[in-house]
């Protein structure tokens, strides 16, 4: 077995988000994907494996700490990074296809980044009353700042509070335990959009999960919550296009995400993406 590190999303080296992808793990149980993942300690590690449909280029299977993703997307990029540093070669040139639990995500180049398109949303539309309110809880921000609280589920169940500018996002302050499954997020505006400089983020996102011990962690970078905010976001017509979404610098990170809403209504997220390391052997265990 290889192991191959990769940093996702970020704005330069070793500024976004850490991904492990594990190469010739086939022989791996479940059980075995997850313990490694718990010991290598990322938010994330994929496993490449030989596709199950014909029309895939390979499959993955994406495990956190406390268990198995159907998606999620710096892992998407990440793993596609991987497959293609190691020789990979897509069937149809220029479009890269990865299986996965929730089926078949496109991926392809977009200048020197990586993009996948965004999948359809498994649960969208307003949180309840009693959602909304633990949502506030446990991520600490108060009623008159939310101008917003959305479903944004694509794999991952995200529930969304949309806030009023990017500093109440950055000033936000969660709680230190949640309900294993948690996942939940912020988002606001980087001030009035045409003042902000070209290629720096519009829109500021905060992503936190329970680990398995409860602790509630803050995710680095999340493509899979940036691709359900652009698709929040350019459904309301509060996004025109494109836009760029930053993300981390709470924890260290600073990462960039590139989201786009092509002629045809998909939406694409994009990611700089680079190998920190390559092709490490893991020993049998």
């Amino acid at each position: 077995m290889l192991l191959d590190l990769v940093d996702v999303f970020g704005s330069g080296p070793l500024s976004g988000n850490p991904l492990a992808v594990v190469r010739g793990g086939e022989d791996l149980d479940d059980a075995a994907m997850l313990r490694l993942t718990q010991w290598l300690g990322f938010s994330e590690t994929t496993f490449l494996l030989p596709p199950t449909d014909p029309s895939a280029d390979y499959r993955v299977r994406i495990f956190f700490p406390a268990g198995e993703l159907p998606f999620a997307g710096h892992p998407t990029l990440g793993s596609a990074h991987a497959w293609l540093a190691a020789g990979g070669v897509p069937k149809t040139p220029g479009r890269i296809v990865q299986e996965c639990g929730i089926g078949l995500v496109e991926v392809r180049r977009d200048g020197e980044r990586l993009a996948f398109r965004a999948p359809p949303l498994r649960k969208s539309g307003p949180l309840d009353e009693a959602e909304r309110a633990e949502v506030m809880r446990l991520t600490g921000v108060r009623g008159e700042q939310v101008l917003a609280a959305v479903h944004a589920s694509n794999g991952p169940g995200w529930k969304l509070l949309h806030l009023s500018d990017a500093e109440q996002v950055l000033a936000a302050e969660p709680v230190a335990r949640a309900p294993v499954g948690t996942d939940v997020a912020l988002l606001g505006p980087w001030g009035p959009q045409p003042l902000v400089p070209q290629g720096s983020a519009q829109w500021e996102v905060r992503a936190f999960f329970a680990d398995p011990a409860g602790k509630l962690v803050e995710d680095p970078v999340t493509g899979s919550l940036n691709a359900a905010v652009a698709q929040y976001l350019f459904g309301a017509g509060l996004a025109q296009d494109a836009y760029v979404a930053g993300q981390g610098r709470k924890v260290g990170a600073d990462g960039l995400v590139y989201c786009t809403r092509e002629a045809d209504g998909d939406v694409w997220i994009a990611g700089r993406v680079e190998t920190v390391s390559g092709g490490g052997a893991l020993a049998a265990w």
